[in-house]
């Protein structure tokens, strides 16, 4: 069932800045990396407790109808892509039924299972056509994610120019493509972790507006793992963040850095006996009280 047209989106999807090389310059340069564990934001947390920051409490909440008339696909992305975040980018290797190789970024990627490894990887369509990537992928079913590192990251961006077919990313942005082992598509030398991947299904968008055509979900297997040597653990089940120096896709052009974490212990179910149980019980009893006089004073103070 189709719904009523909507505004269009504008031809640009990123606005540039005017002169980035002068906000650049006015910016701190990049540091040398480091990694830091705090503690938790809230050591002394219990079960029952709830957020850790009752402020949330002073904010209304905006509802959003990602189908009205006057909102378009746009609207949607920004705040979508802005709004989940941060998403990890991989650097896409593929290579077309005619040799023609492609490099591309991806921030609409994940890891949705393990055994076997399932990854997930979103196309958009460009210009109401499919780009080269998403091409190759369903028509030869294989490819190489390859994770973006902080080494690598400007070379990984300018992999996304809208270069003309038959222009190579890989000499525009100077990555070195290394063989794979199981797949066709060569992989990034300079990536610590790289995945060869196979296509398990696809899936078609379409506007519930329009009815065109907007995007494909790609579902793919992992065949193959690299990993640099100095990032991995001696039983090789272990990637170590310090040396793979993750970078993060934000909103906008805005990118992240790892620098900073701290650990939080999975719960267990009755491991400390009574202890979760009367945690509960109890910060119930209080929020529950806090409800009521609040209900019942504000009810008061209306009438």
């Amino acid at each position: 069932m189709s719904l009523p047209p909507r505004a269009k989106s504008p031809a640009k999807l990123v606005s540039r800045y005017p002169d980035f090389e002068k906000v650049q310059s006015e910016r701190a340069p990049f540091d040398e990396y480091s990694f830091t564990h705090t503690q938790t934001v809230d050591p002394a947390w219990r079960p029952g407790s709830g957020a850790n920051d009752p402020s949330w409490r002073d904010h209304e909440t905006v509802h959003i109808d990602p189908y009205a008339g006057d909102r378009t696909p746009l609207d949607n992305y920004k705040l979508l892509v802005s709004g989940i975040v941060p998403r990890p980018i991989g650097v896409v290797s593929t290579e077309g039924p005619d040799g023609q190789r492609n490099l591309a970024p991806f921030s609409y990627l994940q890891i949705v299972n393990h055994d076997p490894p399932i990854f997930t990887l979103g196309f958009t369509m460009g210009a109401s056509a499919l780009k080269d990537t998403s091409r190759h992928v369903l028509s030869t079913r294989e490819c190489v994610i390859n994770l973006v590192s902080e080494h690598f990251v400007e070379a990984a961006n300018y992999t996304s120019i809208d270069a003309p077919s038959g222009v190579s990313e890989w000499t525009l942005s100077g990555l070195t493509p290394a063989p794979s082992c199981k797949v066709k598509p060569p992989r990034v030398a300079e990536a610590v972790f790289a995945v060869e991947a196979k296509l398990v299904a696809s899936h078609d968008w379409f506007s519930p507006s329009t009815g065109e055509k907007t995007g494909v979900l790609a579902i793919l297997s992992g065949v193959y793992f690299h990993v640099r040597e100095d990032a991995l653990n001696e039983d090789r089940n272990v990637v170590d963040f310090r040396v793979l120096r993750p970078v993060g896709r934000l909103g906008g052009i805005t990118y992240l850095r790892a620098r900073e974490g701290f650990e939080v212990l999975r719960p267990t179910f009755g491991k400390d006996g009574e202890k979760e149980k009367n945690g509960v019980e109890q910060n119930g009893a209080e929020k529950n009280g806090v409800e009521k006089n609040g209900v019942e004073q504000n009810g008061a103070e209306k009438e």
